[in-house]
Protein backbone atom coordinates (compact mmCIF):
# COMPACT_ATOMS: atom_id res chain seq x y z
CA UNK A 1 0.00 0.00 0.00
CA UNK A 2 1.46 3.50 -0.87
CA UNK A 3 0.72 6.46 1.20
CA UNK A 4 -0.50 9.40 -0.07
CA UNK A 5 -0.65 12.80 1.20
CA UNK A 6 -3.22 16.04 1.10
CA UNK A 7 -2.28 19.96 2.27
CA UNK A 8 -5.87 21.08 2.44
CA UNK A 9 -6.04 24.59 2.10
CA UNK A 10 -5.30 26.09 -1.93
CA UNK A 11 -4.64 22.13 -2.67
CA UNK A 12 -7.69 20.41 -1.60
CA UNK A 13 -10.27 23.83 -1.54
CA UNK A 14 -9.58 26.98 -3.61
CA UNK A 15 -9.40 29.32 -0.88
CA UNK A 16 -7.72 28.88 2.80
CA UNK A 17 -10.23 27.50 5.29
CA UNK A 18 -8.79 29.56 8.50
CA UNK A 19 -8.87 33.23 6.34
CA UNK A 20 -12.55 32.17 5.11
CA UNK A 21 -13.74 31.49 8.88
CA UNK A 22 -12.52 34.55 10.24
CA UNK A 23 -14.28 36.54 6.97
CA UNK A 24 -17.40 34.60 8.23
CA UNK A 25 -17.25 35.48 11.45
CA UNK A 26 -17.04 39.07 10.19
CA UNK A 27 -19.61 38.75 7.92
CA UNK A 28 -21.77 37.14 10.91
CA UNK A 29 -21.37 40.06 12.89
CA UNK A 30 -19.32 38.11 15.87
CA UNK A 31 -16.00 40.24 14.71
CA UNK A 32 -15.05 43.39 13.72
CA UNK A 33 -13.50 45.16 10.03
CA UNK A 34 -10.29 45.82 11.88
CA UNK A 35 -10.63 41.57 12.51
CA UNK A 36 -10.68 41.39 8.82
CA UNK A 37 -7.85 43.38 8.24
CA UNK A 38 -5.67 41.99 10.87
CA UNK A 39 -6.70 38.71 8.51
CA UNK A 40 -5.96 39.50 5.36
CA UNK A 41 -2.22 40.77 6.72
CA UNK A 42 -1.63 37.11 8.44
CA UNK A 43 -3.16 35.61 5.26
CA UNK A 44 -0.41 37.69 3.37
CA UNK A 45 2.92 36.93 5.91
CA UNK A 46 1.45 33.27 5.71
CA UNK A 47 1.55 32.98 2.10
CA UNK A 48 5.01 34.83 1.78
CA UNK A 49 6.38 32.33 3.94
CA UNK A 50 7.03 35.56 7.05
CA UNK A 51 4.72 34.40 9.81
CA UNK A 52 6.19 31.83 12.34
CA UNK A 53 4.36 28.64 12.84
CA UNK A 54 3.56 29.59 16.59
CA UNK A 55 2.62 33.22 15.60
CA UNK A 56 0.15 31.76 13.00
CA UNK A 57 -1.56 29.52 14.38
CA UNK A 58 -2.18 31.52 18.24
CA UNK A 59 -3.35 34.01 15.40
CA UNK A 60 -6.44 32.23 14.29
CA UNK A 61 -7.00 30.06 17.31
CA UNK A 62 -7.59 33.07 19.63
CA UNK A 63 -10.59 33.73 17.80
CA UNK A 64 -12.38 31.23 19.45
CA UNK A 65 -11.61 31.25 23.13
CA UNK A 66 -14.10 33.64 23.92
CA UNK A 67 -17.11 31.66 22.86
CA UNK A 68 -18.61 28.82 23.86
CA UNK A 69 -18.89 25.41 21.97
CA UNK A 70 -22.16 24.73 21.47
CA UNK A 71 -22.26 28.80 19.11
CA UNK A 72 -18.68 27.43 17.48
CA UNK A 73 -20.62 24.31 16.41
CA UNK A 74 -23.43 25.81 14.82
CA UNK A 75 -21.14 28.61 13.21
CA UNK A 76 -18.90 25.89 11.67
CA UNK A 77 -22.14 23.74 10.08
CA UNK A 78 -23.08 27.24 8.65
CA UNK A 79 -19.77 28.02 7.40
CA UNK A 80 -19.25 24.65 6.07
CA UNK A 81 -22.29 24.72 4.08
CA UNK A 82 -22.19 28.40 2.86
CA UNK A 83 -18.29 28.79 2.41
CA UNK A 84 -16.72 25.49 2.04
CA UNK A 85 -19.09 23.43 -0.20
CA UNK A 86 -18.49 25.69 -3.40
CA UNK A 87 -14.59 25.76 -3.08
CA UNK A 88 -14.63 21.81 -3.06
CA UNK A 89 -13.73 21.33 -7.04
CA UNK A 90 -14.45 18.09 -9.17
CA UNK A 91 -11.02 17.36 -9.94
CA UNK A 92 -9.41 17.37 -6.35
CA UNK A 93 -12.57 15.14 -5.49
CA UNK A 94 -11.65 13.05 -8.40
CA UNK A 95 -8.19 13.34 -7.16
CA UNK A 96 -8.61 11.90 -3.58
CA UNK A 97 -10.75 8.96 -5.44
CA UNK A 98 -8.35 8.09 -7.52
CA UNK A 99 -6.16 7.37 -4.42
CA UNK A 100 -8.95 5.04 -2.51
CA UNK A 101 -6.77 1.78 -2.51
CA UNK A 102 -3.72 3.81 -1.26
CA UNK A 103 -3.45 5.04 2.36
CA UNK A 104 -4.99 8.95 2.75
CA UNK A 105 -4.01 11.49 5.15
CA UNK A 106 -4.88 15.30 5.10
CA UNK A 107 -2.55 16.98 6.57
CA UNK A 108 -3.03 20.60 7.73
CA UNK A 109 -1.98 23.61 9.53
CA UNK A 110 -5.61 24.59 10.15
CA UNK A 111 -6.69 23.21 13.42
CA UNK A 112 -9.11 19.75 13.97
CA UNK A 113 -12.64 21.27 15.30
CA UNK A 114 -12.43 23.89 11.46
CA UNK A 115 -11.00 20.75 8.98
CA UNK A 116 -12.69 17.71 10.79
CA UNK A 117 -16.03 18.26 8.66
CA UNK A 118 -14.30 18.93 5.44
CA UNK A 119 -11.80 15.64 5.53
CA UNK A 120 -15.20 14.04 6.04
CA UNK A 121 -16.47 15.74 3.09
CA UNK A 122 -13.86 13.94 1.36
CA UNK A 123 -14.29 11.05 3.02
CA UNK A 124 -10.44 11.13 3.95
CA UNK A 125 -10.78 9.00 7.16
CA UNK A 126 -7.11 10.13 8.54
CA UNK A 127 -7.07 14.06 9.94
CA UNK A 128 -3.61 15.55 11.38
CA UNK A 129 -3.63 18.76 12.08
CA UNK A 130 -3.16 21.29 14.81
CA UNK A 131 -4.43 20.70 18.21
CA UNK A 132 -6.63 22.97 19.83
CA UNK A 133 -5.76 23.23 23.22
CA UNK A 134 -9.44 22.68 24.63
CA UNK A 135 -9.85 22.55 28.73
CA UNK A 136 -13.43 21.77 30.41
CA UNK A 137 -15.25 22.40 26.99
CA UNK A 138 -13.60 25.62 25.74
CA UNK A 139 -11.31 26.49 23.39
CA UNK A 140 -7.87 28.51 25.38
CA UNK A 141 -7.00 29.87 22.24
CA UNK A 142 -3.42 28.14 22.69
CA UNK A 143 -1.78 25.03 20.88
CA UNK A 144 -2.04 21.37 21.91
CA UNK A 145 1.58 19.79 21.16
CA UNK A 146 3.48 20.94 17.56
CA UNK A 147 1.63 23.20 15.23
CA UNK A 148 1.44 21.22 12.42
CA UNK A 149 2.71 23.45 9.73
CA UNK A 150 6.24 23.43 7.89
CA UNK A 151 8.25 20.99 9.62
CA UNK A 152 5.43 20.09 12.06
CA UNK A 153 3.78 18.57 9.39
CA UNK A 154 6.81 16.14 9.62
CA UNK A 155 6.45 15.22 13.26
CA UNK A 156 3.13 14.98 13.49
CA UNK A 157 2.90 12.55 10.30
CA UNK A 158 5.63 10.51 12.13
CA UNK A 159 4.19 10.50 15.27
CA UNK A 160 0.69 9.57 13.83
CA UNK A 161 2.49 6.70 11.21
CA UNK A 162 4.33 5.71 14.81
CA UNK A 163 0.76 5.12 16.09
CA UNK A 164 0.01 2.72 13.44
CA UNK A 165 3.65 0.84 13.92
CA UNK A 166 4.78 2.07 10.71
CA UNK A 167 7.17 4.64 9.78
CA UNK A 168 7.76 6.75 6.26
CA UNK A 169 10.66 4.88 5.48
CA UNK A 170 8.60 1.52 5.36
CA UNK A 171 6.27 2.88 2.52
CA UNK A 172 8.05 2.37 -0.79
CA UNK A 173 5.84 5.29 -2.70
CA UNK A 174 4.77 8.37 -1.32
CA UNK A 175 2.92 11.51 -2.35
CA UNK A 176 2.52 14.74 -0.93
CA UNK A 177 0.17 17.24 -3.11
CA UNK A 178 0.48 20.90 -2.04
CA UNK A 179 0.43 24.45 -3.02
CA UNK A 180 2.37 26.14 -0.76
CA UNK A 181 6.37 26.83 -0.33
CA UNK A 182 5.71 26.14 3.50
CA UNK A 183 5.24 23.11 2.89
CA UNK A 184 8.70 22.45 1.45
CA UNK A 185 10.18 20.46 4.21
CA UNK A 186 7.69 17.16 3.97
CA UNK A 187 7.42 17.38 -0.06
CA UNK A 188 11.58 16.68 -0.29
CA UNK A 189 10.74 13.82 2.23
CA UNK A 190 8.17 11.68 -0.04
CA UNK A 191 9.03 10.22 -3.16
CA UNK A 192 6.61 11.95 -5.54
CA UNK A 193 5.59 15.59 -4.43
CA UNK A 194 3.41 17.21 -6.57
CA UNK A 195 2.41 21.36 -6.47
CA UNK A 196 -1.08 21.91 -6.78
CA UNK A 197 -2.34 25.30 -8.16
CA UNK A 198 0.92 25.92 -6.42
CA UNK A 199 2.47 29.89 -4.83
CA UNK A 200 5.02 31.49 -7.01
CA UNK A 201 8.10 30.35 -4.98
CA UNK A 202 7.04 26.71 -4.91
CA UNK A 203 5.98 26.48 -8.90
CA UNK A 204 9.67 27.89 -9.38
CA UNK A 205 11.01 25.68 -7.55
CA UNK A 206 8.85 22.32 -8.99
CA UNK A 207 9.72 23.41 -12.58
CA UNK A 208 13.60 23.49 -11.66
CA UNK A 209 13.75 20.12 -9.64
CA UNK A 210 11.02 18.19 -12.53
CA UNK A 211 8.40 17.66 -10.23
CA UNK A 212 4.62 17.12 -11.11
CA UNK A 213 2.73 20.50 -11.75
CA UNK A 214 -1.13 20.19 -11.14
CA UNK A 215 -3.79 22.57 -11.29
CA UNK A 216 -7.06 21.74 -9.56
CA UNK A 217 -8.97 25.08 -9.10
CA UNK A 218 -12.20 25.79 -10.89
Amino acid sequence: MNLVLFDLDNTLLSGDTDFEWLAFLVEQGVLSSSDQEANAEMDRRYRSGDAGALEYVRFYLGFYAPHGMAALLAWRDKFFRTRIERRISRAARALVESHRNDLVAIVTATNRFLTEPIAAAFGVEHLIATEPEIVAGRFTGEVAGTPCMREGKIERLEAWLASRGSSLADYAETWFYSDSINDLPLLERVTHPVAVDADSKLERLARERGWTILHLAR
